[in-house]
């Protein structure tokens, strides 16, 4: 597209460096055969007669002869002159202008990152250029504030990562010792503080799996082992495996789903997006409400809908839940869930089985949409 538009630009000049040429010849003819020749024939000699006579003290004789020797004998050559001066002229105009242009184009190329300036403004005849470096401009500022953004949120990560891991090996060290060091201990007093020392490592085993399964996926860009799933299969089973876990809150997980959903991809992939957003729905909801989880065809993609009872997501707040480094709540503990990547992992998966996730809130429930190309040789839709 900008070959094309400075391709025609080019055109442009060359034809009006063309134009200009004919027009100097045009002017040329006619100062020669319609001015000096023509309206100012008998002016001039008389002028220069004139001049002659009385400022320099010339006898009109001397004076004609020196007019029809010097003036009317070179007079295409003045007039060529005289052209050639103006060409100059117009030339130094130009050549100011296009100044001017390069200097204000300088001014722009520096102000491509300058927050202080809201848009760069050029010349009218720069206009074309003006919008190619003002969507440059937007384009670098949008990443430039990408990347504080990144790296902000990953410091972040780095301190909740620190907190968060901190928390139960602290525990698993803090029991292990007093096993240790307290040989006068109970049976009972042992068991228990071994239990809670093997549940505060696996739960530094989690932390860390989820911090190595998102850098992992920034390596691993292609989905493997893509087989025909039975997704409605799969729902029906992590519905189930949740049960107990959700008894521990008294929630009630309701499925809604239609029978044969197939679609393509990795089965322990697709299988831990499903498990993230539960988890999710169980560390948020409402003690003693309702998860829902339904799934039905949309055309020829398959919607599931995992919703939860609970506190309203702000708008803004919905907009980056699955972003990377992202957390809802900077403030809580370890124990209300894992390092924040759980919803980035989930949507990194759903992507590149080329499906879409998304959240909605409307101040009771917290819905999680998830949309996945069913498999091309999918039955059709039963009357």
């Amino acid at each position: 597209m900008y070959e094309k538009r400075y391709t025609r630009l080019k055109l442009k000049m060359l034809l009006l460096v063309v134009i200009g040429a004919l027009v100097a010849c045009a002017l040329a003819l006619f100062l020669l055969e319609v001015v000096v020749d023509g309206v100012l024939q008998d002016p001039i000699p008389r002028l220069f007669v004139w001049v002659a006579t009385h400022l320099f003290g010339q006898s009109t004789e001397t004076a004609e002869q020196a007019y029809g020797q010097y003036i009317r004998a070179n007079k295409v050559e003045f007039i060529i002159l005289g052209l050639v001066v103006l060409m100059i002229l117009a030339f130094y105009v130009a050549i100011g202008r296009f100044t001017t242009w390069l200097e204000e184009i300088r001014w722009a190329t520096h102000s491509l990152t300058d927050t202080a300036v809201e848009e760069i403004r050029l010349p009218k005849e720069l206009q074309p250029l003006e919008q190619d470096l003002n969507v440059i401009r937007r384009q670098l500022l949008a990443k430039e504030a990408l990347a504080k953004e990144n790296e902000r949120r990953q410091r972040d990560l780095t301190a909740f990562l620190a907190h968060d891991l901190k928390t139960p090996l602290t525990s698993v060290v803090g029991y292990l010792t007093l096993l240790h060091d307290e040989p006068n201990l109970t049976e009972e007093q042992r068991t228990k503080f071994t239990g809670v020392a093997l549940d505060k490592a696996r739960r530094l085993e989690e932390l860390l799996g989820e911090f190595f399964d998102i850098t992992r996926m920034d390596l691993d860009r292609i989905p493997a082992g893509m087989v025909p799933i039975q997704l409605t299969v799969l729902l029906e089973q992590l519905s189930d495996e949740f049960y107990p876990i959700f008894a521990e809150r008294d929630l009630t997980c309701e499925t809604r789903l239609e029978p044969h959903l197939m679609v393509q991809g990795d089965p322990d992939k697709l299988a831990r997006v499903f498990d993230n957003v539960l988890r999710n729905a169980y560390h948020y909801s409402t003690a003693g409400g309702v998860v829902h989880v339904s799934a039905q065809r949309e055309g020829d993609r398959a919607e599931v809908v995992i919703s939860n009872e609970g506190l309203e997501i702000p708008e803004g707040e919905l907009a980056h839940i699955f972003e990377k480094f992202y957390r809802l709540d900077t403030a809580r503990s370890s124990r209300t869930g894992g390092a924040g990547l759980g919803l980035a992992i989930a949507k990194e998966i759903v992507e590149r089985h080329g499906g879409t996730i998304r959240a909605e809130s409307n101040g009771r429930f917290t819905s999680f949409v998830i949309s996945l190309p069913l498999c091309s040789d999918q039955p059709p839709e039963q009357p």
